[in-house]
């Protein structure tokens, strides 16, 4: 088992291979198909810095937040998988959330050095692992704001990196 700490850097995300059982702890970002769009559109026009938080190192969730917990939604949705492109450039390195990627998507991961996970839907045990939220942006999409969650040890599968990805027939 791999031990992440947020930020994650460089050196740690290129390490990384297919198959890696690891563990996140620290800060990490929650977002799905209402908000990621809305990043996306501040990162274009330079305003990402408003957010309060350097997205460069962090990982993000595709998930909401909400009073049941959290658990991951389909990273395969347009909104989502469009974004991780554009998010791995703008400094995530780790993208967590269930399904197969393209391989558009796969490459884009690699030429960014970021990966992708998948997190086993699991909300009791994530939720026993979670000490802290609050919203860092668009409030007004409730659930689906942008969220800030401190974690302890959540489990994950590195599904993508460097080109190569979980999904593929070997």
């Amino acid at each position: 088992m791999i031990q992440l700490t947020t930020p994650i850097s460089e050196e740690a995300a290129a390490k990384l291979q297919v198959g890696d059982t690891v563990e996140i702890s620290g800060y990490i970002l929650c977002g799905r198909d209402a908000v990621l769009p809305k990043v996306l559109k501040m990162i274009e026009e330079g305003t990402a810095g408003e957010l309060g938080v350097d997205l460069h190192g962090q990982v993000i969730f595709h998930t909401a937040v909400s009073p049941a917990g959290v658990g991951p939604t389909s990273s395969n949705k347009l909104e989502i998988e469009s974004s991780i492109g554009p998010l791995s450039k703008a400094g995530i390195k780790l993208h967590l959330g269930k399904g197969e990627l393209h391989r558009e998507t796969i490459e884009a991961l690699d030429r960014n050095n970021a990966v992708y996970a998948v997190i086993p839907p699991v909300t009791a045990l994530l939720g026993s692992r979670t000490s802290e939220e609050k919203v860092i942006a668009f409030p007004e999409l409730g659930m689906e704001a942008l969220h800030m969650i401190k974690v302890d040890r959540y489990p994950a599968i590195i599904g993508a990196a460097h080109g190569r990805s979980i999904y593929e027939k070997q």
